[in-house]
C-alpha cells in the first residue's frame, strides 16, 4: 500500500527552518557521525607523533606533500593532513553521511511522516543537502583544528614560508589552512550532490554509502588515466588537491573558481536529477 503525498503541499514559512535545525540536530548526534569525525581528527595527530617518533626527518619529495616541513614548523601538520584525507577519508565520511541522506530514513521508515510535515519535497531535499554540507564543513574544520593543535604542541611554530617563497605570520598561515579548507569543503559538495541523487533510488543506505564512495574513488582513478585527459575537466575530483595556489602570495583565486564552478555543475545536474527522482516517487516507507 503506498502512500499518496502531495508534492506541492501548503507551507509555512518557518516550516523549512524547522525541518533545518531538526535535521543539524539529528546529524550531530548520531553517534556514528562523531566516530567519523574524531577518525578524521586522529589522522593528523597520527601524522604529527609518527614525525615526530622518527629517527630521521622525511626527505624533500618523499611522502605527501608538505611533509619534510612538519619538523621546521608544527603548522603544517593541518595542511599535510587534509593532503592525506582528500582522497579517501573525507570522500569515506561524506559519502556515507550523503549516502544516507533519504535511503536512511526510508530504511528507518521516517520518510513519510516527514513528507506529511508542510515542507514539500522540494525542501526536504534542499534540507537533507544542507545537512550533508554542513558536515564537509565540520570534517574538514575538524582535520584542520586537530592538526593545528597536534603542531603547536610536537613542534615549534613560527612564520611560513609559502610556495611564493613569501613569508607570513603565524595568524594568517592558520587562516590560509582555513582557506584551504573552505577549498576542500568546497571541492565535496559535488559528492554531496551525487550521494544525494543516488539516495533517491534506494531505501538501502549501505548501498547508497557504499556507491557513492565507490565513484569517488573511480573519479580519481579515471583523472590518473593520461589516455582519459579529455575527460579530467569534467571528473568532480579534478580540483581536489589544486590548491597549492592559495599557498602564494599574492592569492591566485582561479583554481578556487574553476572548482567551484564544476562543484555547482554537479549540485545544478545531480540535485535536479534528484528531484525529478523523488518528486514522482512512490513513498512505501
Amino acid at each position: 500500500m503506498t502512500l499518496s503525498v502531495d508534492a506541492s503541499p501548503r507551507i509555512s514559512p518557518g516550516a523549512g527552518w524547522a525541518l533545518l535545525a531538526s535535521e543539524l540536530s539529528v546529524l550531530f548526534r548520531r553517534v556514528r557521525t562523531w566516530a567519523m569525525l574524531l577518525a578524521l581528527a586522529a589522522v593528523p595527530v597520527l601524522i604529527a607523533v609518527a614525525v615526530k617518533l622518527s629517527a630521521r626527518p622525511a626527505a624533500p619529495g618523499r611522502g605527501p606533500l608538505f611533509l619534510d616541513r612538519i619538523t621546521q614548523n608544527g603548522l603544517f601538520v593541518a595542511i599535510t593532513a587534509l593532503v592525506v584525507c582528500v582522497p579517501l577519508f573525507l570522500p569515506l565520511t561524506v559519502g556515507v553521511v550523503a549516502g544516507d541522506t533519504l535511503a536512511g530514513e526510508a530504511n528507518l521508515g521516517t520518510l513519510r511522516y516527514l513528507l506529511l510535515a508542510p515542507a514539500g519535497r522540494i525542501r526536504l531535499l534542499a534540507v537533507k543537502y544542507a545537512g550533508a554540507v554542513a558536515f564537509c564543513i565540520a570534517a574538514t574544520v575538524t582535520v584542520v583544528a586537530a592538526g593545528a593543535l597536534a603542531g603547536v604542541v610536537l613542534f615549534p611554530v613560527g612564520p611560513v614560508t609559502l610556495l611564493s617563497g613569501d613569508t607570513i605570520g603565524e595568524v594568517e598561515s592558520l587562516l590560509r589552512s582555513l582557506l584551504v579548507a573552505a577549498y576542500i569543503t568546497v571541492s565535496l559538495l559535488g559528492l554531496s550532490a551525487i550521494g544525494l541523487l543516488i539516495s533517491t533510488f534506494t531505501d538501502v543506505p549501505v548501498g547508497a554509502m557504499a556507491a557513492t564512495v565507490v565513484l569517488s574513488v573511480v573519479s580519481q582513478v579515471l583523472d590518473n588515466l593520461p589516455q582519459l585527459e579529455w575527460l579530467h575537466p569534467w571528473l568532480f575530483s579534478h580540483h581536489w588537491l589544486g590548491f597549492a595556489d592559495l599557498l602564494r602570495q599574492p592569492v591566485s583565486w582561479d583554481s578556487f573558481l574553476d572548482n567551484a564552478v564544476l562543484q555547482a555543475g554537479y549540485v545544478a545536474v545531480c540535485g535536479a536529477l534528484a528531484y525529478g527522482r523523488f518528486a514522482g516517487k512512490d513513498i512505501l516507507s
